[in-house]
């Protein structure tokens, strides 16, 4: 999207869109399938607990933030599960890779919201505080970015839709944040950055940063 879209797209969507919304980005909990890396020194049974236990710290934060919570399951609607409905509107991913499913939860987001912050469910030092500061900086910047220790990054926050961010991005490496500002650069656009923090890849990840769950 160049600079002139850019400002187009904000020039038509400043109706009475006053809403925010956050999207939580989950995997189904099934053994095997949740953080493999770190099952490959833990074991799959202790992966899924752990996992387990970050997906109940995503839910914690996610509920002490004032939004309209929207939850993206990896592979199906789980509708009864311990995420209640009364407080999560439950979807599935779209798409073939990262971008490809965060361009479309965005898209969607946008249609009633002004402002949308998307968080996974792999940082286990997240709070509230951090989420609601991320929507308190959309206030006076384009964009909110949470950079994770190994190069990508935990959370990013919008407050008009910018497809551009998730083309051309290669997910799952070091360079995830950086490609992201370097695109934000481009545009002329602001940001501001959230502190720094740790997704739980590798057993040594949560042998340092899990004892807070």
């Amino acid at each position: 999207m160049s600079n002139l879209e850019v400002l187009d797209y904000k020039r038509e969507h400043t109706i009475e869109t006053t809403t925010q919304a956050l999207l939580i980005f989950i995997k189904n909990a099934v053994a095997g399938k949740v953080k493999t890396r770190l099952a490959n020194t833990v074991g799959e049974t202790r992966a899924l607990s752990i996992y387990r236990a970050l997906l109940q710290h995503t839910r914690n934060v996610a509920l002490g933030v004032e939004a309209d919570r929207q939850l993206f399951y990896s592979d199906q609607v789980e509708s009864n599960d311990e995420w209640p409905a009364e407080d999560f509107e439950k979807f599935v991913q779209q798409g073939p890779d990262l971008g490809a499913r965060m361009h479309e939860a965005f898209q969607s987001a946008f249609k009633a919201h002004d402002r949308v912050v998307i968080i996974g469910s792999d940082c286990a030092t997240l709070t509230s505080q951090i989420v609601n500061d991320a929507f308190a900086a959309l206030e006076q910047h384009d964009f909110v970015i949470g950079p994770a220790l190994d190069g990508g990054y935990y959370l990013l926050g919008m407050r008009f839709f910018t497809p551009v961010l998730f083309e051309n991005v290669t997910w799952s490496t070091d360079s995830v944040f950086t490609q992201t500002i370097n695109k934000i650069n481009t545009l002329g656009q602001s940001y501001t950055l959230l502190p720094e923090l740790s997704d739980i890849d590798y057993e040594e990840d949560w042998n340092k940063y899990g004892w807070v769950l």
